[in-house]
């Protein structure tokens, strides 16, 4: 399987203007290599240019994971003085011959560290971004992957289900994140979570990305939690909003709302929809009743390897779905200084329609 990933995006490359691309340790590179490098002081790099056996440039330290490859490499290996390391990076753009070439890159996962190495190895080369090349390797999703995310998905709820009986008025958010964080890994995520737990109520619910503090529940808010779990690479992140206690009868409303926006979002799409159709579906509830201008935020982003990744559930974003493309629908209406509601599924395309992998109730639920 990983050597079909990387056979097709060898032929990618070939219809591409690139000539190749370089990976750092990340999502992309363990996609295509199946294995875990750190991100760290010392440079990881992975050069693929079509026809040629991949490159990698490593410290000697990680040179035992050569051999775990699922197919075959060239090896650069360089030790601790710093000084030399650039010798390395010159003989990897030496051996596939990317002087004067163009090599493209990650820019939202390179680092000017590795970028400085790999310009040292290769100063003629240009560097265009290769994002479109990359993102659309990821983008549709086959069962394996589908089935991780399933997964995912399925901790992360059963984490949630077995903290909500211990919220209680009093409580801080986070308290209340730290029980989450450790109710994921009991039941199975992965221990590199794929975000930090959003735990917000009252006035921070309004936040969209708040942090959790050391405010505690007060009767009267909306508690807003949005988690997800880690499982064989791949992610869940799903949002569901609560009643602390007894709420404003408008806050309840405001809850309806966005319930309904969700509901809408997840039956827009289709194969063959726009992405633009399901944050129309979405946002036109909210509109409708009035609050349009509390949903502050697009309705959805794409997951799999990462929490945000293509395609984008935007207004202006045409691009057509297809099946394996997996996304979040998560509306939200935001008070400021008072409360915010959003509510999170996580969706994946079908040959004929659209399956939510979450199905956690989405109804207000009185916590506390």
């Amino acid at each position: 399987m990983i050597k079909t990933r990387l056979d097709k995006l060898t032929a990618s490359l070939r219809t591409s203007e690139l000539d190749a691309v370089i990976l750092n340790p990340g999502p992309t590179l363990k996609y295509l290599s199946g294995l875990n490098f750190h991100l760290m002081e010392r440079p990881v790099v992975l050069f693929i240019a079509p026809d040629q056996d991949p490159v990698l440039v490593l410290p000697e330290l990680e040179l035992p994971k050569v051999d775990l490859f699922p197919y075959k490499i060239q090896a650069f290996a360089y030790g601790e003085n710093p000084s030399e390391w650039d010798a390395a990076f010159r003989k990897a753009a030496q051996a596939l011959g990317l002087e004067a070439k163009r090599i493209g890159v990650e820019p939202r996962q390179l680092r000017l560290m590795e970028f400085r190495h790999v310009k040292a190895g290769a100063p003629e080369a240009d560097f265009p971004d290769a994002t479109d090349v990359l993102s659309a390797l990821r983008l549709k999703k086959d069962k394996a992957e589908v089935d991780a995310m399933r997964k995912a998905v399925k901790i992360a709820q059963d984490a949630l289900e077995a903290v909500i009986p211990q919220i209680k008025i009093g409580m801080t958010e986070h308290e209340l994140s730290s029980e989450l964080v450790m109710q994921l890994l009991k039941h199975g995520s992965e221990p590199e979570l794929p975000f930090a737990p959003i735990v917000s109520a009252g006035p921070n619910s309004a936040n969209p990305h708040a942090s959790p503090t050391e405010r505690k529940l007060q009767a009267g808010d909306l508690l807003v939690v949005d988690w997800g779990a880690a499982y064989d690479g791949y992610i869940s992140d799903l949002t569901r909003t609560f009643a602390v206690g007894e709420v404003d009868k408008e806050y309840k409303k405001i809850h309806a709302i966005v319930q309904e926006s969700n509901a809408a979002g997840r039956a827009a799409g289709k194969p063959g929809a726009p992405c633009a159709d399901v944050d129309k579906a979405a946002r036109d509830v909210i509109e409708k009743a009035g609050y349009g201008k509390y949903f502050t935020h697009r309705t959805g982003h794409g997951i799999g390897m990462e929490g945000h990744e293509a395609p984008y559930m935007r207004g202006d974003n045409m691009q057509l779905l297809e099946p394996g493309m997996a996304y979040t629908v998560e509306p939200g209406i935001y008070l400021t200084g008072r409360n915010g509601v959003r509510i999170e599924d996580d969706m994946v395309v079908t040959e004929t329609g659209v399956e939510s992998l979450s199905d956690m109730p989405r109804e207000i639920r009185v916590v506390g």
